[in-house]
This record gives structure tokens, C-alpha cells and sequence, in this order.
């Protein structure tokens, strides 16, 4: 793995004219700010969401951030098995440059959710559906990329594998930050798998560190900060960012061509804030048996085996 070379302006991309990236979760939170940015270096930037109306808001926003951007929705829903997997026909490319595995669900209520397939609503919503996008649209990817956005969070995360359904002491903070790491642990397998075929295709991981909407620039109507709001949020800017920023080790993931698989990205200062910078692979984040283990587990769950 190489080790990062060269200063990365947040502010100055890498033009990406004639690539398409699909962001999933695009229409709200970092994922609009990962969407806007990439719109910026002239790249066509596809909105995966399942919500007509936000989707249609963030394309007017972007549109007026980013003049002539080249942006359109694809319908979206990662609780429906039917929508994952008629995604890549429905996309009607031949090429897809890079899947940003983004869109996330946190649930604070203490009863557990189920999707229509009865997996724990979180984990089934941030780690199989994505899973299962990744599989249906490995076609397209043939030398794109897969950018996961993880957390903080999945770090200190405890994931039972025999247990993924999360039917044992359900706790909703738990269950999003074991979603989180399976996630995580998804990309880095992803690629160990995708370098030992010998494919072109790399998997990269990232986390946007501590983002709140307190520190986030409004961008009516996805998002309103109020003056108030935005003055309460500025103690904790010494130490967490906006979504705007939180969106940076995502994109940087995407654009640089010193990118390369199994890299982690996150903001630079303690893993909070700043610009993006590599982080050493360490910890559970490390653990191939665990991750083969969820892999397994992740085909059983969902029927496909990405890049199979």
C-alpha cells in the first residue's frame, strides 16, 4: 500500500468529465454534500434514493451551487430486494466509475425493525443492501470503484456473526454500530477478493469523523441552519465539522488517482476534522477471519456474492 503523496485541495478537484458516480443516500446529509462536490469536477453524478421530492431538491440545489452540473436521480430503495437488483438496468450506462456505498439509517427508538426479508432494519439497510448493490452492479464496475462509508463508531462496535439478525439484547446504538462495521469490514474484504482474481476494480473504505448539522452550510431546502443553530454549534467546532466536510475522505476516495484498494481515508486531525489523510487498517477493522466470516454470512443473507 503507498503511502499518500501530494497536497489534496479540498477545494480545487480533479476535473472527471466523462465519468458517472453513484452516490447512494445523495439527496440528504453527507451523501448531498459527496454528490455536490463530485458535480463540481463535471463528472454525471446519480442520485440513489428512494424519494422522488428530496431527490428532486437536491438536484435544484446542486444545480444552483454547481452551474451546468450534470446530475439525475435513479430510483432507489435499499429495503426492497427488486429495486437492488434491476438497478444496473434501470441505470442504463455501460460504465459506472465509481458506487459511493453511503446511505445509512440510525434508529434511537428501543424496539428492533425488520425488513421485508425479517433482517434487523439497520444492519439490512447499511450493510446487505449495499452488499447486494455492490453484487448486482459489479458488471458495470469492471475498472471503477466501490467507496464505503463507515464510522467512528465501528470501531468499538462488538458483531456476533451468529447473530446478524440481532434477535439477542437488541440496543439501537449497538445494532447501528455493528451495521457500520460489517460495513467496513465489507470494503477491505471486497478487496483482498477483488486483488486476488486479479480485477481492475478496487474497493476503498472511509469515515467522515464527527459531522453535525449545527456545523453544516445551509443548502435550502435539503438543509436550513438557522442562525441560532449555527451559533450553537460553534463550541464544537474546534473539534467536529460540517457534512460539507464530512464528505471530503469520501470524495478524495473517488478522485485521487493515488487512491488505491484497501486504503482507509478519514478527516486528518484525531479522525474529527480536517482534511482527508490515510489511516492505518488496524484493529477489528483488520480482522480477515471476522470479515470472511460476515461475508459468508452476507451471501447466505442476501443471495449474491459480489464480483462472484
Amino acid at each position: 500500500m503507498s503511502i499518500e503523496s501530494g497536497p489534496w485541495d479540498v477545494r480545487r478537484l480533479p476535473l472527471a468529465e466523462g465519468k458517472t458516480f453513484l452516490v447512494t443516500g445523495g439527496n440528504a446529509g453527507i451523501g448531498y454534500f459527496v454528490a455536490e462536490q463530485l458535480a463540481g469536477t463535471g463528472a454525471t453524478v446519480v442520485l440513489g434514493s428512494r424519494d422522488q421530492t428530496k431527490a428532486d431538491a437536491a438536484t435544484a440545489s446542486i444545480r444552483s451551487h454547481v452551474p451546468h452540473a450534470r446530475v439525475r436521480h435513479l430510483p432507489l430503495d435499499l429495503t426492497d430486494t427488486e429495486s437492488l437488483k434491476t438497478a444496473g438496468a434501470r441505470l442504463a450506462i455501460d460504465r459506472l466509475d465509481a458506487l459511493v456505498c453511503n446511505a445509512g439509517v440510525l434508529f434511537e427508538e428501543p424496539s428492533r425493525r425488520e425488513n421485508p426479508d425479517g433482517q434487523e432494519l439497520m444492519f439490512a439497510t447499511n450493510h446487505l443492501a449495499h452488499f447486494a448493490l455492490t453484487g448486482w452492479l459489479a458488471p458495470l464496475l469492471a475498472e471503477g470503484r466501490v467507496v464505503t462509508t463507515g464510522s467512528l463508531v465501528a470501531k468499538s462496535a462488538r458483531l456476533d456473526v451468529d447473530d446478524l439478525r440481532y434477535t439477542r439484547g437488541y440496543e439501537p446504538k449497538e445494532a447501528y454500530s455493528r451495521s457500520k462495521l460489517a460495513q467496513m469490514l465489507f470494503g477491505f474484504e471486497l478487496d483482498r477478493r477483488l486483488r486476488a482474481s486479479g480485477s481492475r476494480t478496487s474497493s476503498i473504505v472511509n469515515h467522515p469523523g464527527g459531522a453535525l448539522d449545527s456545523l453544516t452550510p445551509s443548502r435550502p431546502p435539503v438543509h436550513v441552519r438557522s442562525t441560532g443553530t449555527r451559533l450553537r454549534g460553534l463550541p464544537s467546532g474546534a473539534l467536529l465539522q460540517g457534512k460539507h466536510a464530512g464528505a471530503w475522505p469520501a470524495v478524495r476516495a473517488v478522485l485521487d488517482p493515488s487512491a488505491q484498494g484497501g486504503q482507509l481515508w478519514r478527516p486528518r486531525v484525531f479522525g474529527l476534522r480536517g482534511v482527508p489523510t490515510l489511516e492505518p487498517v488496524k484493529g477489528k477493522l483488520a480482522d480477515t477471519e471476522l470479515a470472511a466470516r460476515v461475508w459468508a454470512a452476507s451471501v447466505e443473507l442476501t443471495g449474491v456474492d459480489p464480483f462472484a
